[in-house]
């Protein structure tokens, strides 16, 4: 359901320029409902650095979800940075069970912290989230396929991802992925996501690892999931 797609380990937390409804990196084929909201919000704790996300999102009617919001990372040695994301996310084929579904993202991130011309300042992405469901909604699977534009650079790099949601009970659901970019080595993580209250606060917690990047390389990361019932006019 979300978002948000992101760029590997610089400006966004990885490369698949979007984020799925948490902890998932690779997106689905799904939006909030028309006129309700919802927030994502989680910590990821890398080797040496510290991310802290925010990303509120909204469908105003109209099949279109859009989402703004951003992070601020500490890294040792270096001053805190910040990022600043907006996307907007539509569906070209509704996902049903024993279907499949396909949307279409479109998005850019600014680092605050890099100059103009720096390759993490303003880059742009676009995807095509798909997904289909099986055992009813008991297993989901997703993938991406789009492209990150590196205006600083100014060339542009593909990016996919591909995952699985599996249900263990209604509340409790299993998750891993993996992910990544043209000449770039690819990631995964593992994780579960928990309903404390179905279909309004869902909790996560996830671990990862970027192949060939030793320890690094790895990540784990703890998410708070708030969706609103319809309330806009």
């Amino acid at each position: 359901m979300r978002r948000a797609g992101i760029v590997l380990l610089a400006a966004l937390p990885w490369t698949t320029g979007a984020l799925a409804a948490r902890p998932m990196i690779t997106d689905d084929a799904r939006i909030v409902d028309p006129k309700s909201c919802q927030v994502e919000t989680w910590v990821r704790y890398g080797a040496r650095s510290i991310e802290r996300w925010a990303l509120p999102g909204c469908n105003l009617g109209g099949g279109l979800e859009i989402t703004l919001g951003g992070a601020t990372t500490s890294a040792q040695g270096l001053p805190d940075s910040r990022e600043l994301l907006i996307q907007a996310k539509t569906i070209l084929r509704p996902l049903r069970a024993g279907d499949f579904g396909m949307g279409l993202a479109l998005g850019e991130v600014h680092n605050s912290e890099a100059p103009a011309h720096g390759s993490v300042a303003g880059n742009l992405y676009a995807y095509i989230p798909a997904s289909v469901a099986l055992a009813g909604w008991r297993l989901l699977g997703h993938a991406n396929l789009g492209a990150r534009r590196d205006r600083g650079e100014r060339r542009t790099l593909g990016t996919w991802g591909l995952g699985a949601e599996v249900e263990l009970d209604p509340r409790l659901y299993l998750i891993g992925e993996g992910f990544g970019e043209a000449r770039a080595k690819p990631s995964y993580q593992l994780g579960f996501r928990f309903w404390i209250v179905p279909g309004y606060v869902q909790v996560d917690a996830t671990g990862g690892k970027r192949l060939g990047s030793g320890s690094e390389g790895r990540w784990m990361s703890i998410g708070l999931r708030l969706l609103s019932p319809a309330f806009l006019p």
